[in-house]
């Protein structure tokens, strides 16, 4: 998919990829980074929501509602209905506090009735848990859970063999799709001249904590 390409070249343009030595949740030593939440001004929100629209598109998941998992999930399930609704596919969308409110209109959930088949909207997927609590608020409303899109797969083994993003397609049954992966990341690290003194770290890194292409 060539937007995935785009993809990489933009998140390293914004410098919201970066490469050095950075410590995962788990304890690696990662020769990359990817932080969506710099992301952060108008134009680089509209860029990346058009990514993830065109995964949307191309993976062809049937889908009623769109959910935005706070708190990164907000403007990312905002901006993507913006996006899709621009290319003439109008959904609702909906996201969540984080705390319920007692006041005004109430509840945990903003936007339209979660009703049918929901797609998840997120950053990452680490270690399932924010997909899993998604999960529990789209059925806890009566809907069924449609799929989950994520800007890039780490393809990293979680605490067993298979990745994070793997675990949630098997304990869920719904797919996952990414913008990108870390096999992408490779392969445009391959190709360019600027990236590719990282090429043997990230390398070595997949092959020590990778998984098979999901």
């Amino acid at each position: 998919m060539d937007f995935s390409r785009d993809f990489i070249e933009f998140a390293c343009d914004r410098k919201v990829l970066r490469f050095g030595e950075f410590k995962t949740k788990a304890g690696r030593l990662s020769p990359y980074f990817f932080n969506a939440g710099l992301f952060n001004d108008g134009d680089s929100l509209a860029r990346l929501c058009g990514f993830y629209a065109r995964a949307i598109i191309e993976a062809a998941i049937p889908c009623d509602v769109l959910f935005g998992p706070a708190y990164k999930g907000i403007p990312l399930v905002a901006g993507t209905a913006m996006t899709l609704a621009q290319q003439g596919r109008n959904l609702p969308y909906c996201f969540n506090r984080k705390e319920a409110k007692d006041h005004g209109e109430g509840g945990m959930l903003i936007g339209a009735p979660l009703a049918g088949r929901v797609l998840i909207i997120d950053d990452v997927i680490s270690a399932g848990t924010s997909v899993g609590e998604s999960v529990n608020i789209i059925k806890a409303a009566g809907a069924t859970p449609a799929g989950v899109v994520i800007a890039i797969d780490r393809m990293e083994r979680g605490t067993g063999e298979r990745s994070a993003v793997q675990e949630v397609e098997s304990n869920y049954g719904i797919p996952v799709i990414s913008v990108a992966s870390l096999d992408d990341l490779i392969g445009y690290i391959q190709g360019s001249a600027d990236l590719v003194q990282h090429l043997t770290a990230v390398t070595q890194y997949r092959a020590q904590y990778g998984v098979k292409e999901t």
